[in-house]
């Protein structure tokens, strides 16, 4: 795998759940895979790739590459825009949060409690993604840059669906760190554009 393969790999992670974040504001629904996808990619620790961190099959990161070839390809037909800003606005956060060792400190320090959580009761189970939401709540929503959700008011008042939103956003921006980690700019998503989609178009299809 190259290692512009594993960059998109990681950006299909933040786009997926920027995705996600959508379809929760707006139906109301998501997949437990999908969930589950998502926040296990919070807890792994030392994985061997980066398809390990999203269980080692990209075969439910494959939305958030159509959303990223949407977002490359420019197409108004295929844009899909609201996932788009998440996606930026956590590319962001991520920015912001690798300047306050405070706060990844508490997250290191959180995020073992959770994985105890999953171990007990799965990783798309309510208390897990409550744990994940508030972990968010803590800590990236006290930055100044705000992610404002658009949907359907009656999806995003219901406590569960905040929950998800939350949680989803904290693994979209692990998700951003690791892109970074891996050597992704977002000069790339202008300069390299044609490059990352001729990367990107046979993971799809596989």
């Amino acid at each position: 795998m190259t290692p512009t393969q594993e960059q998109l790999i990681a950006l299909g992670g933040v786009f997926l759940a920027a995705v996600l974040v959508d379809k929760i504001a707006k139906t109301g629904q998501v997949s437990e895979a999908d969930l589950s996808c998502m926040l296990g990619s919070l807890l792994i620790r030392d994985p061997k790739d980066t398809l390990e961190v999203y269980g080692g099959d990209d075969i439910n990161l494959r939305e958030g590459y159509r959303a990223l070839i949407g977002a490359l390809e420019r197409d108004p037909n295929t844009l899909q825009r609201e996932p788009l800003r998440y996606a930026l606005s956590m590319l962001g956060l991520e920015r912001q949060l690798a300047k306050r060792n405070d706060m990844l400190e508490l997250i290191g320090k959180r995020l073992p409690q959770i994985q105890s959580q999953v171990e007990h009761f799965g990783p798309a189970h309510e208390n897990v993604v409550a744990a994940c939401g508030a972990l968010y709540q803590d800590t990236l929503s006290t930055l100044r840059q705000r992610i404002q959700v658009h949907g359907d008011m009656r999806n995003l008042q219901q406590p569960n669906n905040a929950a998800k939103i939350r949680a989803l956003l904290l693994a979209g921006i692990r998700s951003a760190r690791l892109w970074r980690q891996l050597g992704g700019h977002r000069w790339q998503l202008v300069i390299s554009r044609r490059k990352l989609l001729k990367e990107l178009y046979p993971m799809l299809r596989n």
